[in-house]
């Protein structure tokens, strides 16, 4: 088994769309795959329970079907952050509880990937944040860069971050969330320069988001 902890440079910057889009390459080169979202905030209420958007369509994208506890093990209704959601519930993120759902998803298949929520470095209880996570996996990661005004900054501080946290950067994604991105490729250009990891695909702005047509902008090479 390999894997990636999918990270984004902010919250609303593609990463889930990156991941299915992540999934659907390895699926269509005749890997196993599997998805999680340890951690979710802005579910909505169904007869099964809390569900989220993106832990749903990393579900259905994955090759191996989970339980959706096993996929979002850390659910909530806010569209909050994630420790003060799980403090208003009277829960604390057991990072613990996620290493051992993670643990019993590896031997079955060929690749894990993991999506973060938020930013790189968002709290998930009074003392972690989701780079504990990803440390706690020991994954490399890929993070997602939402193209917009202020990304140079934030892609630069998150690829800090990661290098003090251990963890090799396996590449990155420009996301273009948005038409009409003030000098695009200027700002990838800026990136790259400064990035010691491969930039894996420009993702443009597309009317129909689906995990086929970004999978074609993304160049990941499998092991």
């Amino acid at each position: 088994m390999t894997g990636f902890f999918i990270a984004g440079t902010d919250t609303d910057v593609g990463k889930t769309r990156i991941t299915a889009g992540l999934l659907h390459v390895l699926a269509s080169r005749g890997y196993t795959t599997v998805a999680m979202k340890p951690v979710s905030a802005g579910c909505h209420l169904t007869a099964h329970g809390l569900r989220n958007e993106d832990a749903l369509i990393l579900q259905h994208h994955a090759t191996l079907a989970l339980p959706y506890a096993h996929v979002n093990p850390y659910a909530y209704a806010a569209a909050i952050a994630p420790h003060i959601a799980a403090e208003q519930t009277g829960q604390s993120i057991d990072i613990t509880h996620i290493r051992k759902i993670f643990d019993d998803m590896t031997p079955r298949v060929d690749y894990v990937l993991v999506e973060g929520a938020g930013g790189w470095r968002v709290p998930i209880n009074g003392h972690e944040t989701m780079a504990d996570i990803a440390q706690a996996l020991a994954l490399p990661v890929i993070l997602v860069v939402g193209m917009r005004l202020g990304c140079l900054n934030h892609a630069l501080l998150s690829v800090e971050s990661i290098a003090h946290a251990g963890l090799p950067l396996a590449g990155w994604v420009a996301n273009e969330r948005f038409t009409g991105v003030a000098v695009l490729q200027h700002n990838i250009d800026a990136l790259r320069a400064r990035i010691n990891a491969p930039l894996l695909g420009v993702v443009p702005y597309l009317e129909n988001i689906d995990a086929e047509s970004v999978g074609r902008y993304l160049e990941l090479q499998p092991r």
